[in-house]
Formats: structure tokens, sequence, C-alpha cells
């Protein structure tokens, strides 16, 4: 016979000294274990009549698939514990050992950025007092925004950020993207952080202030958020530091989450779907994102050529630039442009008409 099994599950473990008193130490265990898949399959089974099932010298080959469930928790190897998946397969002979065979495979669970939560911009503020010896050296404080919270490994966050340097001292801005494993078993958690990329700012001097517009900030290839498993949690996070000579650093932090599918392509969906989460940013109202200004629609478009711009396009002269629906098309050229200023009124009054008395 020759029986197939899938499986896949999630482990955690790991050991903590733990002391009894001044002589006496003894070692805490903790482990746990989560199930997301066992599938039993038979690919040869012997006859009914109880005789063995002869094969032929060569290659024999047993084609099989199965269905995988939709919600599983990506592949995973840290340092507390594991998410794998594998295949075994098992040959029983009649009279000798069991042949085995085993393969292991990866499950990658999609996480879409396109979504509200996803693409609201995360922003804060924070300020740190630096003292020395009892002695108040100054305050350092700094503000950060980034355009949202879902990402892809291979994108870039552009950071905007302001450190204000109050302190007699020169003071180094950083940043780094922060991945935190979490371990979880009887109650207990094990964390582990470690630093994937950062950048490095400019010394800061004494009194003085640093504008980031739009500081580049590469996401390397990394693996996904992993957020939906009980025991092992894999959670990603932008950190904006400033160094303070004499003191600890001054640390913001901006949540981030790592998906698999990128941002869609087009800007009118992510507009649309983030305008409807937007946070309250008049705090980082003095940090410019250097923006151009729109030139005038009547420098860019004269009269005749606006009137024949406003009717739309047919279909068969669109060819394949729309991948949306047409009305899509129409209802960005639904509103006409605004007439031309002049100073002549085009609706003088008429002179039978008595001019009204203000008083009366």
């Amino acid at each position: 016979a020759l029986r197939l099994r899938a499986m896949g599950a999630a482990r955690v473990h790991w050991t903590e000294s733990r002391s009894a008193g001044s002589s006496t130490a003894y070692t805490q265990s903790y482990s746990d274990q989560v199930e997301f898949l066992n599938h039993r399959d038979t690919l040869m089974a012997p006859p009914d009549n109880g005789e063995a099932t002869v094969l032929q010298a060569g290659r024999h080959e047993f084609p099989f698939t199965f269905q995988l469930p939709e919600t599983l928790a990506t592949s995973f190897e840290g340092k507390h514990g594991s998410v794998r998946y594998w295949v075994k397969a098992k040959l029983h002979r009649p009279w000798s050992t069991v042949k085995k065979a085993k393969k292991e495979f990866t499950v990658i669970e999609p996480i879409d950025i396109n979504t509200p939560a996803l693409l609201a911009p995360q922003a804060g503020a924070k300020e740190k007092l630096a003292r020395a010896w009892y002695c108040n050296r100054g305050q350092v404080s700094v503000t950060a925004k980034i355009d949202r919270k879902g990402y892809t490994p291979g994108e870039v966050i552009p950071i905007f950020a302001e450190i204000d340097n109050c302190t007699s001292r020169a003071v180094v801005p950083k940043a780094a993207i922060i991945q935190t494993q979490t371990f979880i078993a009887r109650g207990t958690k094990k964390q582990k952080k470690s630093v994937v990329t950062s950048i490095t700012g400019d010394p800061i001097p004494a009194g003085k202030r640093e504008v980031w517009h739009g500081r580049a900030l590469k996401i390397p290839p990394v693996g996904p958020s992993i957020l939906q498993c009980r025991i092992i949690q894999v959670e990603y996070s932008l950190k904006v530091c400033v160094d303070i000579p004499g003191t600890s650093k001054l640390l913001l932090e901006l949540p981030l989450v790592i998906g698999t599918i990128p941002l869609h392509p087009f800007g009118s969906r992510t507009s649309s779907v983030s305008s409807q989460y937007s946070v309250n940013l008049d705090w980082l109202s003095p940090i410019p994102e250097q923006l151009e200004a729109p030139p005038e629609y009547s420098a860019v478009v004269s009269s005749p050529e606006a009137e024949q711009s406003l009717a739309p396009p047919c279909r068969s002269e669109l060819g394949d630039i729309l991948e949306g629906p047409f009305f899509a098309y129409i209802q960005e050229f639904r509103f006409r442009p605004p007439p031309l200023y002049s100073e002549v009124d085009p609706n003088p009054a008429s002179d039978n008409i008595r001019p009204r008395c203000m008083t009366c």
C-alpha cells in the first residue's frame, strides 16, 4: 500500500531559567502547537483478497492533488518557533520495512495592501527632555508621517519628518524598519526583534531643525507579516529615532504591514479608498512635500480645443488604454471649464430701470 499524508502546523518552544533561592535553580519549558492542515490519501490500496500488489521493475508514478484551506499562515522559520508544511509518503511492503519519503513545501498567505486600513496614512509625534547630571540640556522633538501602512518588499517608503534640536549638543536622526517576532505559549510571550534595514541622517547642530522631504527607505526582500496565527506573530514597524548624547534615544514608532499583493497601479482606486480614512495632520503642516502647483487651464488648452476635448472618445479610439469601466472616463470629463474672465459686464443694466434708493 502507498499512503500519503499532508501536514501543516505552527510550533513554538523555548526554555527559561528560574531561580528558586540562593542555591537552587530550575529550567522552565514553554511549548505549544497549532495544526493548520491534516490530509490523508491512499494512492495504492492493497487488493480485497489480501494478496500483495506486485509492481514490475522500473519507475512508477502516482499523481495526486489536494485542496489547501483558504486560511493558512505563511511558512516561517524563527528562533523559537516555525510554521512548516510538508507531504509524507509511506510505502508498506510485506515482510520488509516501510519506505518513507518527505517533502516540504512553502505557503504564502495573500495580504492585499489595497484595503482602506492599509492605505491609511500613519503619523506621530514625540519629544524628550535631555538631562545630564540632573541638569536640563534642552528638548528634542520629532514628528513623522508616511503615506500608508501597507507595503510590499522592494517598495520605497518616503519618510516626511521634522526634527527640532533645542539642546546644546548635536544629535543624529535615524530611521529603521524593525521586525518583531512574537512566540506565545502557556500565556507567556517571547519576543525577538531585529533591524531589517536602516538609514542615518546628517548630524543636527545645537539649536537647529532638520526636515526630511520624503527621505527614501527601501524595503529589502523579507517575509510578509503574520498576524492571524495564535502562537506566532511577525510584525513590522518604522522607527524614527534621534541619538541624544548623554541620554537615551528619542523613539517614534509607526506601524507597518508587509503584504504580498502590491499597490494597484491606478491612482484613482488608491485615492478613492484612502480618502475615506483620513487623519488630522494639521500639526504636520510645516513639513512641505514640495508639490508643484498645477498650471492654469487656459494656459494648457485653448477654447476650441477645450470644446473638442469635452466629448468622450469612441470605444474603438480608446483601445487598451482604459482597463476600468467606461463611465469612469465620462465621470472625469463631465465638468466644463470655467468661462474666461472679462472686465466688461456681459449683462449691463438697462437705462429704463430707475436706480433703487438704498435709504428707502
